[in-house]
């Protein structure tokens, strides 16, 4: 068994990785998220998205972005334990962490075949679509209804219920 640390890996390594995967003809699938506090909509959104292909690359956010995206008391989990909790999902092959509130520099720099994202979208809304068009990348909704969210989950221990 790997351990997750080796899955996370820097840019540059990485297209080095994908480009060995590209030679063997391996189907390279890009899902991203902040992922702070996992939960079972994480698990099967990423499950999901690996079914897309045969190589996941996730893309984890950084504690700087997250803060941007949801505001000054998150995340829960700094970067690096969000990326080693990923990491240990069997379904995820490379974790990479990202500054952007978007994934599109991630879709120029590493092309993949597809762009998995959750439910929360539809192919109308997804904020990378015409960086994934123009660059023929197919976009897929994966994973299951978003009755999930880290928000909820604090909401609910806060409140002293069940999530």
């Amino acid at each position: 068994m790997r351990d997750a640390r080796s899955k996370i890996v820097n840019l540059e390594k990485l297209r080095a990785i994908l480009l060995a995967s590209r030679q063997a003809n391996k189907i390279i699938v890009l899902s991203n998220g902040c992922f702070d506090t996992l939960h079972v909509g994480h698990i099967r959104y990423l499950q999901a998205a690996r079914e897309e292909g045969d190589v996941l690359v996730t893309a984890v956010n950084t504690d700087s972005s997250v803060r941007s995206l949801k505001g000054a008391n998150r995340p829960i989990l700094d970067e690096q334990a969000r990326a080693q909790l990923v990491a240990a999902i069997d379904a995820v092959d490379f974790v990479v962490v990202f500054s952007e509130p978007n994934v599109e520099r991630l879709l120029k720099e590493l092309r993949p075949h597809v762009h998995a994202k959750g439910t929360d979208y539809t192919s109308d809304t997804v904020p990378e679509r015409a960086t994934a068009a123009r660059l023929g990348i197919r976009v897929a909704i994966v994973g299951d209804p978003k009755n999930h969210s880290t928000r909820a989950l604090l909401d609910s221990i806060r409140k002293g219920t069940n999530a």
